[in-house]
C-alpha cells in the first residue's frame, strides 16, 4: 500500500508515518516546516519528504492520502486531492482502522502531562518484559523513537483533544476506542478550536461514551472538570487517584509515597515535581489493568529517564544550568517553575515563548502573570501578533518580568548577567528561534 501524508513532520503525524512504514507500507509526505528532530527521524527510516506543499510534488498513484490537522483549504496539495477525487482520510481515523482496532489501547488524555504519562506507561510495560506498541507526541529518553508497532496486544497512545482534520472537527481521541483510559486533568486550552471549557468537556464525554463496560477509566479525583465529565454519564469501571483524598484508590502523599489497599509504596523518580509523581501514579494504575503488578511498575519508574523537552537539562556551562521545557500553558509553567525552584542561592530565570494559540489570544493573561511566582526573573520577547497588552501583564506579574525586542537581546542579557548556580529554563512548544543552541554557544564562547 502506498501512502502520502500531508503535514508529516508534526509529532503525531511523524509517529503515524513510522507506524505505517513499520507495517510494510510505502510512505512519503510533505510539510511546510521540514526540520529536525522529526525530519531526520523520518529520513533515517527511509521516508521521502517534500519541503512545502507544491501540487506538482503530490503523487497521484497512492492508495491513501492522510491529511494532518494543520492543513487548511487553499493548500495546493489538498486542493489537488479534491479536484482529482483522490481517497483521503484523517490521521486518527487511519490509525484506528489500520492498527488500533486490533489492539488493547491504553490512552492518556488531559490538558497536561500526556506525553510524560504515556511515556511512563509504555516504559512500565516494556520494562515488565512486554513489547507494547506506542505513539507518543514526544521522544522518551527510554526509547529511540516516538512510535513503534510492538508485538503484544497492548498499544499506548497519547490521546490529544485537538481536532482530527479540517473535515473532521472531532477530537483525535474519539477515534481510538481505548480499553484503558487515563483522564489526567482538564483545563481550558486550544482556544482556536474550542469556545470554552464546556466544549472540551463534551469532547471528553464523547470519548467516555465509546468505552465498553469492561474498560477502566483511571481518573484524577481532585479535578473538578473531570468529575463533571463523568457525571454526564459513565458506563465503565472507574479507579481514582489523588494527592488530597486519602480515601482514593491510589493516594499520593507529599513525600511521594503511594498508598493503595493499606500498603505503602515509596516512589523513586528522577523527575522532580509533584505533578510528575501524579503522572507516574496514573501510569502505574493503568499498567495494573494490563497485568503489571504495582511493585513491578514502581521498580520500572526508578529507571524512567524522562522525556525530551520536559525539564531536560541540555547544558551546564560554568555552573549555569540550561533547561529545555515544553510548558505552553500557565498551569504547566507554574508547576515546572515550582519544581525547579531551589534555595541554594542560585536564581531561577524563565525565558518564555508565548507561542500557543490560547496564550497569544490572551485568554490566560491574568493567570499567566501569576504563574511566574517561583521564578526570580522572566524574560519575554516583544510579539506584535499578541491580541493583548504584554507590558501591562509584566507590570502586574508576581515576579520581575522584562521584555526584550528579540531573542538576541535575551541571549545578550543572559550572557552578561548569568552567574554560577543560576538555572535558565527555556519554555516553548516550538523552535523559539533556535535560542537553545544560540545561548549555549554564547555561554561557551
Amino acid at each position: 500500500m502506498k501512502i502520502y501524508i500531508l503535514g508529516i513532520c508534526g509529532t503525531f503525524m511523524a509517529g503515524l508515518a513510522q507506524l505505517a512504514r513499520e507495517s510494510g507500507h510505502e510512505v512519503a509526505g510533505s510539510d511546510a516546516n521540514v526540520y529536525p528532530p522529526m525530519s531526520t527521524q523520518l529520513e533515517r527510516i527511509g521516508i521521502d519528504l517534500d519541503n512545502g506543499y507544491d501540487a506538482n510534488t503530490l503523487p497521484e498513484d497512492c492508495d491513501a492520502y492522510i491529511v494532518g490537522n494543520a492543513i487548511t483549504r487553499g493548500n495546493p496539495q489538498f486542493e489537488k486531492i479534491l479536484e482529482r477525487g483522490l481517497c483521503y482520510t484523517s490521521g486518527p481515523q487511519w490509525l484506528y482502522e489500520a492498527i488500533l482496532c486490533k489492539r488493547w489501547v491504553l490512552a492518556v488524555a488531559g490538558t497536561h502531562g500526556k506525553t510524560t504519562a504515556s511515556s511512563m506507561l509504555a516504559w512500565i510495560l516494556e520494562d515488565a518484559g512486554l513489547d507494547p506498541g506506542y505513539l507518543i507526541g514526544g521522544i522518551s529518553q527510554n526509547f529511540t523513537q516516538s512510535a513503534r508497532l510492538g508485538s503484544d496486544p497492548f498499544f499506548v497512545i497519547e490521546a490529544d483533544e485537538y481536532d482530527s482534520a479540517l473535515f473532521d472537527k472531532r477530537s483525535k481521541f474519539i477515534h481510538y476506542h481505548p480499553r484503558t483510559l487515563i483522564l489526567n486533568n482538564l483545563e481550558f486550552d486550544h482556544a482556536d478550536i474550542f469556545d470554552d471549557l464546556n466544549a472540551i468537556k463534551r469532547q471528553f464525554h464523547h470519548l467516555v461514551r465509546t468505552l465498553p463496560a469492561s474498560a477502566l477509566i483511571v481518573v484524577r479525583q481532585d479535578d473538578e472538570a473531570l468529575r463533571e465529565v463523568l457525571q454526564m454519564g459513565c458506563w465503565s469501571e472507574q479507579l481514582c487517584f489523588s494527592e488530597r483524598d486519602t480515601s482514593a484508590d491510589f493516594f499520593l502523599d507529599a513525600h511521594n509515597v503511594l498508598h493503595h489497599d493499606n500498603r505503602d509504596y515509596p516512589l523513586q523518580l528522577t523527575q522532580i515535581g509533584q505533578f510528575n509523581a501524579l503522572n507516574a501514579t496514573a501510569a502505574i494504575a493503568a499498567a495494573r489493568h494490563a497485568g503489571v503488578t504495582i511493585e513491578t511498575a514502581i521498580d520500572a519508574m526508578s529507571r524512567f529517564a524522562g522525556v525530551k523537552r520536559r525539564q531536560e537539562v541540555i547544558a551546564e556551562i560554568n555552573g549555569v544550568r540550561i533547561i529545555d521545557d515544553f510548558a505552553h500553558h500557565p498551569t504547566a509553567i507554574a508547576l515546572t517553575l515550582a519544581a525547579l525552584k531551589n534555595n541554594d542561592g542560585g536564581r531561577l530565570i524563565a525565558v518564555l515563548d508565548i507561542r500557543s494559540n490560547t496564550m497569544r489570544m490572551g485568554l490566560h493573561g491574568d493567570q499567566l502573570g501569576r504563574s511566574f511566582a517561583d521564578a526570580d526573573l522572566v524574560l519575554l520577547c516583544e510579539n506584535p501578533d499578541l491580541q493583548w497588552d504584554l507590558a501591562k501583564m509584566a507590570e502586574t506579574a508576581s515576579t520581575i518580568v522584562e521584555i526584550r525586542k528579540d531573542t538576541q537581546q535575551i541571549i545578550d542579557h543572559l550572557l552578561h548577567t548569568s552567574r554560577q548556580g543560576d538555572q535558565i529554563v527555556i519554555m516553548s512548544n516550538g523552535g523559539f528561534d533556535n535560542i537553545h543552541q544560540r545561548l549555549i554557544q554564547a555561554l561557551q564562547g
